[in-house]
């Protein structure tokens, strides 16, 4: 067998094709649904995802109209550019559903999440930990002789650049609200 040969048979793509595939790249969407606030809603929600393999990086929850007995779902997931138009699609379907919006698409949104950060840590570390939280703009909101805790709001980004940076110090635990997210003003 000669060397042509072998290449040929080990690959299906063209050496000459190199541009990627555009609907095997995978993107990042934050998706805001409004749906009515009943039992079973969010079970339904979450059924869609899952019974399709499809994955959640973040999802929050909250009445945001008490009257009208609404509540908003944000949801940050991941998939190719026809899963995302699937899964807007058939999240609108769902019965309870009112709206669904692509906050990527849509424009320019603002989107942040809580985390609370315990960190343990005595002498250099725990000095250390400290200013780091306060380039962060991070907030402790309980101290022992041993360890902190921290609150952090901001971009996935940037709470995860924090953690990151108190592994090495001593963290123990982390606990996240999810991306919470609205569209820009125009």
């Amino acid at each position: 067998m000669s060397a042509l040969q072998i290449k040929k048979g080990s690959s299906k793509h063209s050496a000459y094709n190199l541009r990627p595939n555009f609907s095997d790249v995978t993107e990042t969407h934050t998706l805001a649904v409004k749906v009515d606030n009943e039992p079973g809603v969010l079970a339904r929600v979450i059924g869609l995802f899952s019974g399709r393999g499809y994955n959640i990086d973040s999802l929050t929850v909250a009445e945001v109209d008490h009257t009208g007995h609404t509540s908003r779902i944000t949801i940050v997931t991941t998939g190719t550019p026809q899963v995302i138009e699937q899964i807007k699609a058939q999240l609108g379907r769902i019965v309870p559903v009112h709206e669904v919006h692509d906050l990527t698409v849509e424009g320019r949104a603002v989107e942040r999440e809580l985390a609370l950060i315990k960190v343990e840590g005595e002498g250099e570390k725990r000095v250390e930990a400290l200013r780091l939280a306060d380039i962060f703009r991070a907030n402790v909101v309980d101290s022992t002789l041993g360890s902190f805790v921290f609150e952090i709001t901001g971009t996935p980004d940037k709470i995860e650049a924090f953690a990151e940076l108190m592994r090495p110090l001593g963290l123990l635990e982390i606990a996240r609200t999810g991306v919470a997210a609205l569209s820009r003003g125009t």
